[in-house]
């Protein structure tokens, strides 16, 4: 299943971020694109699936985070209103969008490439410390919910999403680690 979710973070890493309609959007293009008909059930539990698992991650923006412009439009975040009348990009003025995970490794499905051209949607940057500090907590708190639970092999798989956050944002995972190193060793 990783093909897929590193599928899904190529057509999300072509934009930066993407707020989930734009990247239900994007995902029915594709399947335009590619042919075939969108299972919006299926495709809604892969990405959150993605999510799970930290191939797609979600991003709360900042208030001062801008997306990039595209065109002379640009949609800002927080309390500031987006300057276009497009329900899609000004959704992503809640701040609230979708980046790439820190164990995805990007690949493009076929006809991929053409999406920005196909969709309106600007391109974006996210601020990768913020990012990885929202990762760290979220992380941080999934390692706590799993060792009360003793999932052994969600652990496992905390543990290594830790060293993907390390090499992938200027964070340090090492006291989540430790905590699920000790519990692991028992």
């Amino acid at each position: 299943m990783s093909r897929t979710y590193d599928d899904l973070a190529g057509v999300v890493d072509l934009f930066g971020a993407l707020t989930h309609a734009e990247l239900e959007s994007a995902l029915d293009e594709l399947a335009y694109k590619q042919g075939s008909e969108t299972d919006a059930e299926a495709l809604s539990a892969a990405v959150d699936a993605a999510i799970d698992e930290y191939y797609l991650v979600e991003y709360v923006a900042d208030a001062g985070d801008r997306t990039v412009e595209a065109g002379d439009q640009t949609a800002e975040t927080g309390d500031q209103t987006a300057e276009t009348s497009d329900p899609e990009r000004r959704s992503a003025a809640d701040g609230t969008f979708v980046a790439v995970g820190p164990a995805a490794f990007p690949s493009l499905p076929q006809n991929a490439e053409d999406l920005p051209h196909i969709l309106d949607v600007p391109r974006r940057e996210v601020d990768r410390r913020a990012l990885g500090e929202q990762v760290r907590e979220r992380l941080a708190a999934e390692a706590d919910a799993a060792i009360d639970d003793g999932d052994e092999a969600r652990l496992n798989r905390l543990y290594d999403v830790t060293y993907d956050l390390d090499a992938w944002a200027p964070v340090e995972t090492a006291a989540v680690r430790d905590r699920l190193d000790a519990v692991l060793q028992d």
